[in-house]
């Protein structure tokens, strides 16, 4: 699977002209369009995605405030007529701003800033060792080496993520999707918008509710029934 992008713009035309750039680039995926920021929250509500073309002036919801908004946030590219409104989306770290109409050079150099974005937040694994870890960016320049039989959850902070382990805490910029998505799928998964715990450090299911460590953390409602599938398989 692809980059997985979300266009929102009041204008159809805009619309169809970032699609068609998209059509020419390999590992990005349109997940849907919105013509309003309104409904694009909503949505966002129960699914993830990696990036976010956005328009600024837009009808009840305008592209600022939607940013203010969001509980979690993927990269985001502002797509605007008008420039003044640069300056104060950097402040909000936004990832790039293309003034309207969109050239498919000025576009690719765009999303080129988003695959360097999505390298650099990688996870490291390493898979084949009796003892599989991964290494996680921790500073600018150092990776910290953390086994996957120590980790116990990894915990959404708006554009960070806390790393919980069995000796320590890490705080990384990334997505809670994107690392998810890079680990193992029969030990770990993906129970809230903001938490993936390990399966096997499970202390107790009760009700909506995961135990681990002594804390409780919910289990949301879109991912309750695959969370108690995958758990009461895993534990035959």
């Amino acid at each position: 699977m692809g980059i997985k992008c979300l266009i929102i713009d009041d204008e159809p035309l805009a619309i169809n002209v970032i699609k068609n750039h998209l059509q020419q680039i390999n590992d990005f995926e349109l997940i849907d369009t919105f013509n309003n920021a309104i409904d694009a929250l909503n949505y966002l509500k129960d699914h993830d995605v990696d990036l976010i073309f956005l328009d600024i002036n837009m009808p009840v919801l305008d592209g600022l405030n939607f940013i203010e908004s969001l509980e979690t946030r993927p990269l985001i590219i502002i797509t605007s007529a008008h420039e003044e409104f640069a300056v104060k989306t950097y402040e909000l770290d936004v990832l790039d701003y293309l003034v309207k109409p969109i050239s498919f050079a000025r576009f690719m150099k765009a999303l080129n800033k988003v695959s360097k974005k999505i390298d650099d937040q990688k996870v490291v694994k390493f898979e084949g060792s009796e003892r599989p870890f991964i290494f996680i960016k921790i500073e600018k320049k150092k990776m910290k080496k953390i086994y996957l039989d120590d980790l116990l959850v990894i915990e959404c902070l708006k554009d960070y993520l806390k790393i919980i382990t069995t000796t320590n805490k890490y705080i990384i910029h990334q997505t809670l999707g994107s690392f998810t998505n890079q680990l193992p799928t029969e030990k770990f998964i993906r129970i809230h918008r903001s938490f993936t715990i390990s399966i096997d450090k499970i202390d107790t299911i009760e009700g909506n509710s995961i135990e681990i460590g002594g804390i409780r953390y919910v289990i949301g409602r879109t991912y309750i029934k695959e969370v108690k599938e995958r758990i009461l398989n895993a534990s035959i």
